[in-house]
């Protein structure tokens, strides 16, 4: 993906809020700022024009002229900081934008002929806070519409994406969902913990919290989760999930995210097959032993391996006689 700069719209009186910090509020424990930043975190510079205050990650700050003077100053004022030649704008209040959103807005900004890409909402409204302009024609309608009107303050949005050539990307309801009144807050709240989102989101948002960039097969240790507890004892389902992303950091010191995901699988395999073979011995035992379940010949395990061979096969290698 060729690189690309991103502004995000972080002012505002949230009247509709009763003035509350509305980038700081919390949705999935998480700042709605910080949110929008981990969806855009391969930009080569990131512009946020609002109030300073603490982020996940580093951002260049600025304000729009005068401070409280709209979307379009504050436009005006990041993109005097940005140099590519696609920019990313976005306001700080979308708790569901994806990394997919973000790279099919880039995509169909740079389409021949194109001089940006805005989603549009389920009910086919544009939303240019959701949106990727190439800079060149951004810059010049700006300067026009301040040039005509005097200044960009106070100006509605509509004066920009009416002259400009964009493409329209229906991205869902999510994408474009944003946090306007308190309700917006309690849905979104109330969105993330759904059973079929509530884990993914709560793996992204620890891997943000921690500083992680991994993929992470959920699944793959929720089976694990599930043998240790079921094989061996409840308690040992988290101990033995810290265990494998202790060995796999060490296996993968140094490494790209590509190996670190590699290493918990592969730890996550030995576990697996660890707590499988701690079951079907319990599972022995209760039958009344090896004996017993062989029909007392003593010839069988609950693996199918001969008697003899199943009780040493454990100890190849290790000296033990």
């Amino acid at each position: 993906m060729t690189a690309y700069d991103v502004i995000v719209l972080a002012g505002g009186a949230a009247k509709r809020l009763g003035g509350a910090d509305k980038p700081g509020l919390r949705v999935g424990g998480r700042a709605l700022l910080d949110r929008v930043l981990s969806a855009c975190a391969d930009a080569a510079v990131t512009v946020v024009v609002g109030g300073r205050r603490a982020t996940a990650r580093p951002v260049v700050w600025t304000r729009e002229v005068p401070e409280g003077g709209g979307p379009l100053a504050a436009l005006g004022a990041g993109l005097r900081l940005t140099t590519a030649e696609r920019v990313l704008v976005l306001s700080a209040d979308l708790p569901f934008l994806g990394r997919g959103t973000v790279d099919a807005l880039l995509t169909a900004a740079g389409e021949q002929g194109r001089e940006g890409a805005l989603c549009t909402d389920p009910d086919g409204r544009d939303q240019p806070l959701v949106a990727a302009y190439r800079a060149e024609p951004l810059r010049r309608e700006l300067a026009l519409i301040a040039t005509e009107h005097g200044s960009l303050a106070g100006l509605p949005l509509r004066l920009l994406t009416a002259e400009l050539d964009l493409a329209r990307i229906d991205a869902g309801p999510d994408a474009s969902f944003d946090c306007d009144t308190w309700d917006d807050i309690a849905a979104a709240r109330a969105r993330i913990r759904e059973h079929g989102a509530v884990l993914d989101e709560w793996i992204t948002s620890v891997k943000n919290e921690l500083g992680i960039d991994l993929d992470v097969d959920t699944a793959l240790l929720l089976d694990l989760a599930r043998d240790a507890a079921h094989g061996v004892a409840r308690p040992a389902a988290p101990l033995t999930t810290f265990l494998v992303g202790y060995a796999a950091a060490r296996a993968s010191a140094g490494a790209g995210p590509d190996e670190a995901a590699a290493a918990v699988a592969e730890a996550a395999r030995k576990a697996t097959d660890l707590a499988l073979r701690w079951e079907a011995e319990a599972e022995v035992e209760a039958s009344g032993g090896e004996a017993a379940g062989a029909g007392g010949s003593g010839s069988g395990t609950a693996d199918g391996t001969a008697g003899g061979a199943g009780r040493d096969a454990g100890r190849e290698g290790t000296g033990t006689p």
